[in-house]
């Protein structure tokens, strides 16, 4: 095992009616004047938007709204917000949402104290060193954001997709985590975000780090949990219990405790940023296209992992051809995906004709000659995987 720090500071407000608390949570972590981001629509439609602006106002904090935030979020919400928040002297941000609402909010109050364009974070000509503090209402469990210090943010000019990491300065000080919150997410969102924080998992279990067991450990039950308790909300989008474990899960999966010890790979978390940047797809299910694909690259490169994963995941019986015991475990994985509906091929995610050239150009110019740790890929590599996923 390898030497590690882990710090994971963020207050964690978890269960029913938590929103009413935002207020309190927020005057806590010495907020005055707030900026409130958040997405489109349904945050308003189903009133908790103005249940935590009630809060806030009872508590005599002032709030200015950023509203609108897509999908795949960009560059240019973020210049408005910066924009925005140095005009109205904020000094806390507030996302209600999911990954992108919060990512969108990390990269602002990292700007908004910057001299220079934030976007030098993302490309590592700058490091943050402070930031504004945020906090979190949690409406979708996928991203994990709500309890890490990253960010992942699209540049318009370009297309390019990169992501900040910075733990020390971007935690949020909070995530407040109601799971009836998620009851009304569309099947193909809830679907998504399962994908995603078990992708999470599996670039931190994909490690050739030896002795490792109790992470591993780790990464299994969860997965194994998520798969469980996916199950339960596709019969029944309303069984809180399921709903209150997933969000849980979203967030363990990404807050670094699933990587303790061990070098992380995010080959495929690289490689679908390249997918969603050029075709606008969904994170999770550009995720759930790719992932697949690169397991079944490994097979015949670094099989090793891949096998006990078959067999302590997917309960494949244990057998001394550990090609088709691993081969057995993306059979199944791809299965559950179908059944939860996510896509395993490009043509399943509406992409009838990739672009592999302009992926493979792209995720090298962006990442480097080779891209992740479990088996270093290079550009070769990276379109086999490519192709695999159009197979």
């Amino acid at each position: 095992m390898n030497n590690f720090m882990f710090y994971s500071p963020t207050e964690f407000v978890f269960g029913k009616d938590t929103e009413l608390q935002t207020g309190t949570l927020v005057k806590k972590f010495h907020g005055t004047n707030v900026l409130i981001v958040y997405g489109k629509s349904s945050v308003r439609k189903n009133g908790l938007l103005n249940r935590v602006k009630k809060s806030l106002e009872e508590i005599g904090i002032v709030y200015t709204e950023l509203a609108d935030v897509q999908p795949n979020p960009t560059d240019l919400k973020v210049y408005e917000g910066i924009e925005l928040g140095r005009r109205n002297q904020v000094d806390f941000l507030l996302p209600i949402g999911g990954g992108s609402v919060i990512d969108t909010a990390k990269a602002i109050a990292a700007g908004i104290p910057y001299e220079g364009d934030f976007w030098d974070f993302f490309t590592g000509k700058s490091v943050p060193h402070i930031a504004l503090p945020v906090g979190v209402v949690l409406t979708i469990p996928a991203a994990g954001s709500e309890g890490s210090g990253n960010s992942v943010i699209t540049k318009v000019d370009g297309l390019k997709k990169l992501s900040l990491r910075t733990p020390e300065v971007l935690r949020p000080q909070f995530a407040i985590m109601n799971p009836e919150l998620t009851y009304t997410l569309p099947a193909w969102q809830t679907a998504s975000g399962i994908t995603d924080m078990m992708a999470h998992i599996m670039e931190r279990y994909f490690t050739n780090t030896p002795g490792t067991e109790v992470t591993d450990r780790l990464c299994e039950g969860i997965l194994k949990a998520i798969i469980e308790e996916a199950r339960k909300i596709i019969a029944d989008p309303y069984n809180y219990e399921a709903r209150a474990n997933i969000m849980w899960a979203g967030t363990i999966a990404h807050n670094g405790i699933c990587g303790t010890g061990c070098e992380e790979d995010w080959a495929s978390h690289f490689m679908e940023h390249e997918v969603s940047a050029l075709y606008d797809v969904t994170h999770g299910a550009g995720l759930a296209v790719i992932f697949p694909a690169w397991l079944t690259y490994m097979i015949n490169h670094n099989v090793g992992k891949v096998a006990q994963y078959a067999e302590r995941v997917w309960d494949v019986p244990v057998s001394e051809d550990q090609k088709a015991v691993a081969q057995e475990g993306i059979t199944r994985l791809k299965a559950f995906l179908c059944e939860i509906g996510m896509p395993t091929t490009f043509r399943e995610l509406g992409i009838e004709h990739p672009d592999i050239d302009k992926l493979v150009k792209h995720l090298h110019t962006n990442k480097g000659e080779r891209v992740g740790n479990y088996v270093p890929l290079d550009r070769q590599a990276t379109r086999e995987i490519y192709e695999i996923a159009n197979s």
